[in-house]
């Protein structure tokens, strides 16, 4: 079985640097599985400074929803970075597919990967309620998600002002 490590934090919190690192540690070549659609010019811009930050030793794969494939076609290639399952779970939610059964087998997944696989997401239950439904609804799948893929994981890190803590195993 590949090592799989998922690691979060807040918005800013230096995850997907601290991931980055974490899978070149691993082996290269490296491939980051990225999430994100640019739908506007913002995320264009968000998604330019990641990729610009990644140098040639990266090869990107697109998968706003088929990650399970992207993993699968993938292994054995080297280590994987996905960034991020929040943007996974986002775009699962508005192609009105089922988030719980996609997560479970994604859980599944793992155990038969032999690469390694590093996961991206976001803590975003650490603030207030949100005031309409979809949001709440966003962020409890979120949290579900997250404590699911936590578990399916052999590391867990948590990332807090640029500086990662390791959360699993102790």
């Amino acid at each position: 079985m590949g090592k799989s490590i998922l690691i979060t934090g807040g918005a800013r919190s230096g995850k997907s640097a601290f991931a980055e690192r974490t899978v070149l540690a691993l082996g290269q070549p490296a491939t980051y599985i990225a999430t994100a659609e640019a739908h506007d010019d913002e995320m264009q811009e968000r998604i330019a400074r990641h990729q610009a930050r990644r140098g040639a030793e990266w090869k990107t794969v697109a998968a706003p929803l088929a990650l399970r494939e992207a993993l699968e076609r993938s292994d054995g290639a080297g280590p994987r970075l996905i960034d991020c399952l929040t943007l996974w779970l986002s775009n699962l939610i508005h192609a009105e597919r089922d988030w719980d059964e996609e997560t479970d087998a994604l859980c599944a997944l793992l155990p038969k990967l032999t690469a390694p696989v590093v996961f991206v997401t976001n803590e975003v239950g650490a603030g207030i309620v949100p005031g309409n439904a979809l949001a709440r609804e966003f962020r409890d799948a979120s949290g579900l998600m997250n404590q699911r893929v936590a578990d399916a994981c052999d590391e867990l890190w948590l990332c807090v002002a640029g500086h990662p803590l390791k959360v699993k195993p102790q």
